[in-house]
């Protein structure tokens, strides 16, 4: 780190407006300031102020380069500051938006683990499937699954992909049959997701950037994805639901994968936050726990 060997005493220079005034500041001798800004000069081959018997002040060279090194220091600090931020109690409150299903089963056991570890940590919560506007609506975190188009005022991570699952109860398979291949879909009762008043699309990647999209009839179209999942575990038909949320009861049995061979469409899950210098360590906390926590309930 030699290559940081004065540069504080040079910015303290230049900020003081003289040797005198910076040696006041640092405890130091106006001697000391002096040759420590010489021998700098010297490593970097420039003149970095101008010298009068009573004055000093930077040059084009110097002024560049205390324009630099102040950007440099700052950060520095900053990541001091975090560092020490992390020995402190996370405290503080966090206001976040989520997709209302996914919240409530995968992000709602995580934040209620902060809080019995975190005391002190609070959150106010929105559960809406609609984009809010993080800035013009005051929140710190939002979640957003699909693809995303960047915003230049907004930070955004990948922490989990969403798979979804072709599935239906045993008693279902066992009057009709399971589908052998995607197209067979279209001979079986759906329990369709409806989205805006229409019933979406199931949708199975085939080859890179290319989907094969089919819409199975349907005696149930519903706008409540709890509901799709136990109309489809009463027997009423096929259901296409995400993994986290048919997680359980295919492993009770009460749903039975099929399918399971074809290819599986993968949401991505973002966390998105407004753009700042130096991120809370509260929000920090929050966002390292989401990555490291949802990917295995995703499996």
């Amino acid at each position: 780190m030699s290559y940081l060997s004065g540069v504080s005493v040079f910015v303290e220079a230049a900020d003081a407006g003289g040797f005198s005034a910076a040696a006041e500041r640092l405890n130091l001798s106006r001697s000391a300031v002096g040759k420590t800004v010489a021998k700098l000069e010297r490593r970097l081959g420039v003149r970095l102020f101008h010298r009068t018997t009573r004055t000093q002040s930077l040059t084009d060279e110097g002024q560049l380069f205390y324009e630099n090194c102040l950007r440099a220091l700052t950060e520095i600090r900053a990541g001091e500051a975090l560092l020490e931020s992390g020995k402190q109690e996370i405290q503080g409150r966090l206001r976040l938006s989520m997709p209302v299903h996914f919240g409530r089963q995968c992000i709602m056991p995580l934040l209620s683990e902060l809080l019995r570890q975190h005391p002190r940590l609070e959150f106010d919560l929105n559960f809406s499937d609609r984009n809010v506007d993080l800035v013009e609506d005051g929140f710190d975190l939002a979640i957003r699954t699909g693809p995303q188009r960047g915003e230049p005022d907004l930070m955004m991570r990948k922490v989990a992909d969403q798979r979804m699952i072709v599935c239906a109860s045993p008693a279902y398979i066992q009057a009709n049959g399971a589908p052998k291949a995607i197209e067979d879909l279209l001979a079986h009762q759906a329990i369709l997701y409806r989205r805006s008043g229409q019933p979406l699309a199931w949708s199975f990647p085939i080859k890179a950037g290319q989907t094969q999209t089919v819409t199975p009839p349907a005696r149930l179209r519903l706008d409540d994805l709890t509901s799709i999942a136990d109309a489809a575990a009463d027997g009423f038909g096929i259901a296409w639901l995400p993994c986290w949320l048919v997680g359980n009861r295919i492993a009770s049995g009460s749903l039975v994968q099929i399918l399971a061979d074809a290819p599986a469409l993968s949401y991505d899950t973002y966390v998105v936050w407004p753009k700042t210098q130096y991120m809370p360590s509260k929000l920090r906390l929050l966002i390292d726990t989401l990555a490291a926590r949802l990917p295995p309930m995703m499996e």
